[in-house]
């Protein structure tokens, strides 16, 4: 669960939005909706940690780790698909490595009795459990999977990135995300670049995942796939909990709701004017005949 509470944000002295306050529970699925320059992306990139509030706490259990597509594509054009996708590994390379380290310092000791000796075969022991628990070596058959799974074929693993379109660039970050499998997707505008396969593809992986998502996007059929949506604006956050179409419905209402309390309110001041003008009127009428009776007097 992520709780936001009293969150600003300001630049240059002026309010983007203030004092917003939210809680995401575990496996909720939300759109997050607003006008252009709501805020939506600095809201995402808060909660990832690449920006801070002005004011307001974002607090995150512990152990929770969060996947973050931004609307700007990260891809490094020297490498290949495959490299790229193993990136996502990367805390598995660098245990991969270290534990080849410690395995050969226990080979070149030979103090088997000493008290270090014990301490490196109990540091080399808990390490590799903790590697075979994040999948070990095994993520060379996982990237595959999840490579093809986002529609490359095999012969595209060995290609550079740079000669994949934008769409195409966007799978490997999804893929990425994907390996990654973090407690919570943050997603801006995912399905830029992507065609009508690659969308249908994003789709399906989130109808599917047991994750957290939140999802700033101007595609109302993935809007539509989400059970609830928060609005953002400068006066703070709206939840509704319901797809796009459940929320454009109550924004109608809620505007027809208001644009008849106006008017009634119009017609009643309207009501209110024409009172006070035939009083006016009247008290002029009865000034007049008492000027003339005194006339007369």
């Amino acid at each position: 669960m992520i709780s936001i509470e009293g969150l600003t944000v300001e630049f240059s002295a002026k309010p983007l939005f203030r004092d917003v306050s939210f809680v995401i529970n575990d496996h909720d699925r939300i759109a997050l909706v607003g006008k252009n320059g709501a805020g939506k992306s600095t809201m995402l990139k808060i909660l990832c940690g690449e920006q801070q509030p002005t004011s307001g706490v974002v607090s995150i259990p512990g152990g929770t780790t969060i996947g973050y597509l931004p609307q700007v594509m990260r891809l490094a054009d020297d490498t290949t698909v495959r490299e790229e996708a193993r990136k996502a590994f990367s805390d598995n390379t660098k245990m991969q490595q270290q534990l080849e380290r410690m395995q050969q310092e226990m080979a070149d000791r030979t103090d088997f009795e000493s008290e270090g000796y014990a301490q490196l075969v109990e540091r080399f022991t808990h390490l590799h459990d903790r590697y075979m628990l994040l999948g070990g070596e095994n993520y060379e058959a996982e990237i595959d999977r999840t490579l093809q799974g986002l529609g490359f074929s095999r012969a595209d693993f060995c290609r550079p990135t740079r000669e994949f379109s934008g769409g195409w660039r966007m799978r490997i970050e999804l893929a990425k995300l994907l390996l990654r499998r973090p407690s919570i997707f943050l997603l801006d505008e995912p399905t830029n670049y992507l065609d009508a396969d690659g969308r249908e593809r994003l789709y399906n992986l989130i109808r599917r995942t047991s994750a957290t998502v939140l999802v700033i996007s101007h595609d109302r059929t993935l809007l539509n796939q989400l059970p609830a949506i928060c609005e953002l604006s400068s006066q703070g956050l709206t939840y509704y909990s319901g797809n796009y179409d459940f929320y454009k419905k109550q924004k109608t209402l809620q505007q027809n709701a208001l644009t008849q309390q106006l008017e009634e309110k119009q017609k009643a001041l309207r009501l209110a004017l024409k009172v006070a003008r035939e009083v006016e009127e009247r008290k002029a009428k009865q000034n007049v005949r008492g000027e003339k009776n005194s006339i007369k007097k």
